[in-house]
């Protein structure tokens, strides 16, 4: 490792060190680099005139197959960053030696209750330890230099519920806090909250719940007592609400305040979980709480009564920025619905919220920056063509600010979702869809065809993926560099298009520089201030995290994990995505300047035909009652096509060997989850029978094609 004339120090970052992070920008301390979350780096050795000599320096490669989505941090030459469950490792940052590696040993079950695969977003290092939180809801400290567990807690407050933890935990003056998942999960989904553990016991501190509970207040918090005049107090117990936190934290030290965006109502119709209406705080909200008790200091809600899924989790940028001729402490967010929000961190006061994508679920604000609600958002009426998609304009994947530039640098999905309440639209196929509730969202791509869908959903809208003005796809990723005090888009640059496709997080540097990699498998480097393509490497990895950078002995680097999923886990990879070609190995990609002009890629995914089906007999009543089972609780993982989960048309299992996995746990420990509390073995070998048909209907399709 460097410099091994002085000790090797393992995480030695103290609140004092990470306060004046620009001192040293050789290091990349905090998911973000520094304090305020800004995926920013001083560095600029690397720039927009030695671009071209960036080339590959090392791997690590994770053994996994599942989505990576966290972003390395490098501290003093090592290393630390998480991938699936919440697996950590430590490595040496000049050649990827791995130094340790914890397992935290999930229970598999929870994978189950995943809605967006086993993924983790990160870690958190402070005074030689390393926090992370596995699936299943425990939060460790571990010793930097070893990897051996400290101390650990166990978040979750009811096991019974479907929660588990993606996220990574945010440190706060002399506690960590963490919140879960889980609100989309389920018949009623989960109550979110977050919580706080003193760094160095693990003892629980505070915790802040985000929705009340139903009926009599009393005895509650003055938070969630306001809360509750925003909720039909006669709203049925088993909807627990939602407005889970995820992801999408803050910190300020000065003020000494805690920021967190909060999630989607549960379940999204608002005539289940509140039927009398209301605002239904904090969901979808950016909340500042005291970190010292956890009590509320300001809220902002961004969609009021949340119908849509429109989270607020996204990551939070703290900020000052000269507004009006002074200089404005900020923290700004690009969520889900597609405004830019700029608030003023120490009141949440809104200081600017304007599109930065195009929407057509709100009308524009009022004078008190409330969003108008456009009566074409309303799908319980009938269904509707609504943008910004469930994806959002922008999802989890983390924006840059440059402070050279001033711009904002969002990776922007722009999309549409047609919205369907499955409960009152005629001939819909089921009533719920374990992920959804009773509400499908359906992504109309390049391949959409509404007569398709309506097999499932019943009637719908048609619709074309073009612009009939323009003849621009509106299925596409675009990056765009946003003005925060302008209020307006800079410039942009399209990349996936056609299919719904979640291209990675950013990283801006002092280099003039914006890195970001694609769900194709490249890795770009654009100019900050133009937008123009510098480099591209092929890696032959669908990436979704953001990368970092960071110098050892005077050399940069720049780092990103590779590895396909999250909200994709069921999804048929688009053709021209990385993870259609290749297996989807897990990595962690490492260059430097002079590096290797070839990037090692993983080995090709062997396209395998379908071989013919066994004789099976099966009516077609069970065969139907197989399909709707199949969509209610299968089809959110283990959608037909190339995807991180098996094409159940490929697996012929009789039916102990399929009961085995679906009914007794077999494969818990891969991610396969029990699900006797659901189905029955008769339900299970109605959902063969529909499998075997389906494998009938491909193999007859593929001799066809074949024959032509």
């Amino acid at each position: 490792m460097a410099n091994q004339a002085t000790p090797q120090k393992f995480a030695e970052v103290s609140a004092a060190r990470l306060a004046h992070a620009d001192r040293e920008p050789e290091q990349w301390f905090t998911g973000g680099r520094d304090g305020n979350g800004s995926y920013y780096s001083p560095l600029s050795q690397i720039n927009d005139r030695t671009i071209g000599k960036l080339g590959f320096a090392w791997e690590y490669r994770t053994g996994t197959e599942r989505g990576l989505e966290a972003t390395p941090i490098v501290v003093d030459g090592v290393m630390y960053t998480s991938g699936n469950w919440g697996v950590v490792y430590a490595l040496d940052a000049i050649n990827g030696k791995l130094l340790w590696r914890f397992d935290p040993h999930n229970d598999g079950q929870s994978a189950r209750y995943a809605c967006c695969d086993v993924v983790n977003r990160g870690v958190a290092v402070r005074d030689g330890k390393v926090y992370v939180a596995s699936l299943d809801g425990r939060l460790f400290a571990l010793d930097a230099r070893t990897g051996t567990s400290i101390w650990v807690a166990d978040t979750i407050v009811d096991h019974k519920l479907p929660y588990t933890v993606t996220g990574a935990p945010q440190i706060a003056g002399d506690v960590v806090v963490i919140g879960n998942g889980g609100a989309d999960m389920g018949m009623g989904g989960v109550r979110g909250y977050v919580s706080a553990f003193e760094l160095k016991t693990g003892q629980l501190k505070w915790r802040f719940y985000t929705v009340p509970l139903p009926g009599n207040q009393n005895g509650q918090p003055a938070a969630l007592q306001a809360a509750a005049k925003t909720w039909d107090p006669s709203r049925e117990p088993r909807y627990q609400g939602g407005g889970t936190v995820w992801d999408g934290m803050g910190y300020d030290p000065v003020l000494d305040l805690i920021y967190f965006g909060v999630g989607n109502s549960s379940p999204y119709q608002k005539y289940d979980r509140s039927p009398n209406g209301g605002d239904n705080l904090y969901l979808s909200s950016i909340v500042a709480l005291d970190a010292k008790n956890g009590r509320l200091v300001w809220h902002y809600q961004t969609t009021p009564g949340d119908n849509w899924d429109y989270t607020a989790t996204q990551k939070l940028i703290l900020a000052d920025l000269t507004i009006g001729g002074r200089v404005r402490k900020v923290i700004m967010q690009a969520p889900k619905n597609g405004y830019f929000y700029v608030l003023d961190r120490e009141t949440g006061a809104v200081i600017s919220a304007k599109p930065y994508t195009f929407i057509n679920w709100s009308d524009g604000m009022d004078a008190k920056f409330r969003p108008i609600v456009s009566p074409r958002a309303d799908y319980t009426t009938g269904p509707k063509l609504v943008f910004p998609s469930w994806g959002g304009g922008h999802d989890w994947q983390p924006m840059s600010f440059n402070p050279r530039s001033g711009l904002v640098y969002i990776p922007v999905l722009e999309s549409p979702m047609v919205v369907v309440d499955l409960k009152r639209n005629p001939g819909a196929l089921v009533s719920h869809i374990d992920g959804a509730f009773s509400t499908a969202m359906i992504i109309p791509d390049k391949d959409f065809r509404s007569v398709d869908a309506a097999a499932l959903t019943g009637p719908m809208p048609g619709f074309r993926n073009v612009d009939p003005k323009t003849g621009r796809q509106l299925v596409r990723a675009v990056l765009k560099a946003w003005d925060p005090v302008r209020q307006k888009a800079v410039w942009q640059q399209p990349l996936s298009s056609d299919y719904f496709v979640f291209d990675g997080g950013v990283m801006s540097t002092a280099g003039n520089l914006v890195f970001e990699g694609l769900a194709n498998g490249q890795f770009n480097v654009y100019a900050a201030d133009t937008g123009a393509l510098l480099k591209m490497i092929d890696t032959g990895s669908g990436i979704m995290a953001a990368p970092s950078t960071y110098a050892v002995d005077g050399v940069q680097y720049v780092a990103v994990m590779a590895g396909y999923g999250g909200a994709t886990i069921g999804s048929p990879y688009p053709r021209n995505s990385a993870p259609a070609k290749y297996l989807n190995e897990g990595r962690i990609l490492v260059f430097r300047l002079g590096g290797s002009a070839d990037t090692p890629k993983p080995p090709l995914r062997n396209a395998i035909r379908f071989g013919k089906p066994t004789d099976q007999e099966a009516s077609a009543a069970e065969i139907l009652a197989g399909r709707k089972l199949f969509v209610t609780n299968c089809a959110r993982c283990h959608q037909f096509g190339v995807g991180l989960v098996p094409d159940l048309r490929r697996v012929e299992l009789d039916q102990d060997s399929f009961d085995q996995v679906v009914l007794h746990g077999m494969l818990v420990q891969d991610g396969m989850g029990n699900f006797s509390d659901v189905l029955s073995s008769r339900n299970t070998a109605e959902i063969r029978a529909y499998l075997h048909g389906e494998a009938v209907k491909a193999y007859v399709a593929e001799q066809g094609a074949a024959a032509r």
